[in-house]
């Protein structure tokens, strides 16, 4: 039988699964990265309707339960994605840079 929380899980990993392949088929997204996100969306998935996975998971790298694996993973992931996003942020903001001072520099010439 499945749970209150599989359903709603299910329907908002379908929901944003969805959401990335419409991005890649906008070309908003690289297909690596809507491979990434489908591993994501997949991996909520398999967790949610089968949580003993984590608990052998948590045995396998030594960690005490399954959600502590979690846990672990979902914060590494996060800091990757947010040194990601800084990253891009800091070069659109070299790029702004550039372009202002080359468009205050064409200015200055008329």
């Amino acid at each position: 039988m499945i749970s209150l929380i599989q359903l709603f899980a299910f329907a908002f990993v379908t929901f944003a699964a969805s959401r990335a392949v419409l991005r890649a088929k906008d070309k908003k997204i690289t297909v690596f990265e809507l491979f990434f996100w489908l591993c994501i969306w997949g991996g909520l998935i398999i967790v949610v309707f089968f949580p003993e996975l984590t608990s052998y998971l948590a045995d396998v790298v030594g960690i005490g339960r399954g959600i502590d694996v979690i846990i672990y993973t979902s914060i590494g992931l996060l800091f990757y994605m947010i040194f990601r996003l800084y990253v891009k942020f800091e070069e659109n903001e070299r790029e702004i840079t550039q372009l202002v001072r080359e468009i205050a520099i064409m200015k200055k010439k008329k």
